[in-house]
């Protein structure tokens, strides 16, 4: 066996049962084992975090269905590549066109796709580390099933060690005690590629020619991971790192800081578009209505970033960071949210009021459907009290304005309107 091979190559999964993890996928009763064993093979979309198994999984999927396999990759191949696979495949009557990072693709070769896809010339799979809704085109994302791959769990990550120290010929030569897992874990981020090759890192430089043994503790991985991995990774851990600390940054009212964690981004190749998306939820979701113009400016650089692009792109992100950073904060209308969300999972379908009904036939005018109802604007501010919520929740509250200048506004009228039927 060749050593110098990195050790995610060397164990990566040859069949769908090789699998670790995903098994809503390739499970017994995964859908893609099941579209697999059937074969009748759609074109797909894997989207998931880096290290869950997409390029394998196209691998194994191509290697299944006895299907010629040709691989691009979206940061390297151009409209001319996508049209000689597209004629290579013609060749073998029909094959699987992996293209990985296809939300790196522009709509002219996204395009490319459509003819072949849509009369089978290829089977494609697309791989995507970010949402296939924004960057894939609402024509070919008609034509693909998306298939959303998980992180894998601490479990999983245990799992596939034990693979690696059971089948592995190299770490079979050693005597590896894993004395801690917590920072070996915590540095994978749920990506499996870099927890096998983070292990490689550490059996290669803590072994020597006089001993064979091999001490794994969280303080060896820390300096480890600090020293030989300590760059920007895309994906990797100090990519998210770097998001954790931009959000909390800007949620922290700190646009010192923000700016700061937006620019280290930036630097390291981060998609200015990625950062534009998290500031629009970073707006409704920490700057809310104690500043409701933040979700407006956010919205509006997020279309602003699309449309210019790097290097300009990064003025705009540096004004809408900013400007959120220096924002009031609330998280009322999110944390309302929540609260709804858990309500309806634990009360199930609590049927409408009848006066709020929708009575569109005599049949259901006949049923009190919206009988009772009071016009609001036939009322002085155009306001009248009366029930809007099932009766088992009458009088919850969910939305609790913030404490700031907009939202304290909020409560006050809301007061003024409800008097004690809701208690602000």
């Amino acid at each position: 066996m060749n050593y110098q091979i990195p050790l995610a190559e060397r164990l990566r999964p040859q069949t769908l049962d090789d699998v670790v993890a995903q098994s809503h996928l390739t499970g017994p009763q995964g859908v893609l084992r099941k579209m697999v064993e059937q074969g009748n093979l759609a074109s797909l979309i894997f989207w998931g975090p880096p290290g869950t198994g997409k390029t394998t999984l196209a691998r194994i999927v191509s290697q299944e269905s006895k299907r010629e396999f040709f691989q691009l990759s979206a940061i390297q191949a151009g409209v001319k590549d996508v049209r000689e696979a597209i004629q290579r495949s013609k060749m073998y009557g029909g094959a699987i066109l992996f293209i990985d990072e296809i939300h790196r693709f522009n709509k002219s070769q996204q395009d490319a796709l459509l003819h072949a896809v849509e009369d089978g010339t290829i089977t494609l799979i697309g791989a995507t580390t970010e949402n296939p809704s924004f960057e894939v085109n609402p024509a070919l994302l008609s034509r693909c099933q998306v298939y959303t791959l998980n992180a894998l769990t601490e479990d999983d990550l245990r799992k596939l060690l034990a693979r690696a120290f059971q089948q592995d010929e190299f770490l079979k030569t050693k005597n590896i005690e894993l004395k801690e897992t917590e920072a070996l874990f915590n540095l994978s981020g749920g990506d499996a590629r870099r927890l096998l090759n983070l292990m490689d890192l550490i059996v290669s430089s803590e072994s020597s020619t006089e001993t064979d043994s091999v001490k794994i503790t969280n303080a060896i991985v820390t300096k480890l991971a600090q020293t030989k991995l300590a760059r920007y990774e895309k994906g990797g851990e100090l990519h998210y790192d770097l998001v954790s600390a931009f959000i909390k940054s800007v949620r922290g009212s700190d646009p010192n800081a923000a700016i700061y964690y937006m620019v280290r981004m930036l630097a390291g190749g981060e998609d200015p578009k990625f950062i534009a998306r998290r500031l629009v939820i970073l707006a409704s979701e920490d700057v809310g209505n104690a500043n409701p113009t933040g979700l407006v400016l956010a919205t509006n650089c997020f279309e602003a970033v699309t449309m210019i692009g790097m290097p300009e792109a990064e003025i705009i992100l540096a004004q809408c960071t900013t400007y959120l950073a220096s924002s009031p904060k609330s998280n009322a209308s999110y944390t309302a949210l929540r609260q709804a969300q858990a309500l309806v999972r634990k009360t199930g379908d609590l049927p409408v009021p009848l006066h709020l009904r929708n009575a569109p036939t005599k049949l259901m005018k006949s049923l009190d459907y919206g009988k009772n109802y009071q016009y609001a604007h036939d009322y002085d501010q155009n306001f009248v009290v009366q029930e809007f919520l099932p009766d088992a929740l009458s009088k919850t509250i969910f939305y609790q304005p913030g404490h700031n200048a907009r939202e304290n506004e909020l409560r006050k009228r809301l007061k003024q309107l409800w008097g004690n039927h809701y208690e602000y």
